[in-house]
This record gives C-alpha cells, structure tokens and sequence, in this order.
C-alpha cells in the first residue's frame, strides 16, 4: 500500500466539504487501505480523505488501545443517525494540526450508518474514544477542525504556530 500526504493547517484545503461516494470500487477500496496504512504510520487512531488532498467522504479509524488487537474500521458516506444528549469533554488533536492538542465537547455516543470496504451498508452505536474519533473524523468532511470547537483566541494561536512552523520549515511529529 501507499503513503500518502498528510496535509498540514492552515490549508484552505482543509476547509471544503467532500463529496458522497457513489459505491465503493475498487479505486475507493485502495483509498481506504492507503489512508489506514497512513493513519497507522503517522501515528494516528483516525484520518479523513480531505486530510490526504482527497474530497469524497471516505474516513478511517481504529480507537483500539496499544495492547488490544487492531480494530480498524473503513467507512464512506458515514451519517450520525442519533447522538446522545450526554456530553462528554476529550482532549483531542489531529494530524493536521500536529503537537497541537484542545479539550473538546461532544455527544457521548453516537450511531452511525456508512459503507464499508465492501459496499455493504453497515451501521453501529460507538461510544466513548470510538465515538469521539469518528465525530472528528467526520467533521473533517464538512471542512471542520477540532479546533473550530474552541475559543477564537485558542484556535488563532494555533493555527499562527502551525503557519510559522510552516514557514521555517519546521514539521514536528504529528499525533491524532
């Protein structure tokens, strides 16, 4: 499989909506065993196709801990059908914005429908670090970052360290 390009904020790339997949093909499927093999590479626990210069709706995650077996999960077209009223706060980052991490409030659990490696509609209730992942992974897709859920003053500091990083060249580890 491919390593692809992770794309680094601020990028006005990351700030576009992708597009529905139409079906799963075979283009899609490698898609989505590149962008896992990525995910896993940078080190990270999810990555969306926009974050890789690719606008379809197409994310990838796997939240499993160091010691438990991989339990990734390849999803396109992925929609919230509910989410909890509970909230929960998470520290997150993101590996757009690398060694940058925030705290961030989202619904505690979620069910999601999508389309797997295989066409095959598919649908699951996450919660907890599962569900914190693909809310981030999915916001990707609407052009959102996690910092977009903090104050203005956190994300415009943010995002000026990532732009001087940028310009000197400096491109420290990233973590997601």
């Amino acid at each position: 499989m491919a390593l692809l390009d992770i794309i680094v904020a601020p990028d006005p790339r990351l700030k576009r909506k992708a597009e529905a997949v139409t079906a799963v093909d075979s283009a899609t499927k490698k898609l989505m065993a590149d962008m896992l093999d990525t995910m896993y590479e940078a080190p990270g626990i999810g990555l969306a196709a926009p974050q890789v210069g690719v606008l379809k709706r197409v994310i990838v995650v796997d939240a499993a801990r160091d010691e438990d077996p991989p339990r990734p999960l390849k999803m396109a077209n992925p929609k919230i059908l509910w989410a909890s009223e509970e909230v929960k706060e998470y520290e997150e980052g993101c590996l757009s914005l690398p060694e940058e991490y925030d705290m961030v409030k989202r619904p505690e659990r979620v069910r999601v429908r999508y389309l797997d490696e295989n066409n095959a509609a598919q649908e699951i209730e996450a919660d907890g670090l599962l569900a914190v992942v693909i809310q981030h992974e999915m916001d990707h897709l609407e052009g959102v970052l996690f910092v977009d859920h903090i104050s203005s003053l956190k994300r415009n500091m943010i995002l000026r360290r990532l732009t001087k990083q940028k310009k000197f060249g400096k491109r420290p580890a990233a973590a997601e």
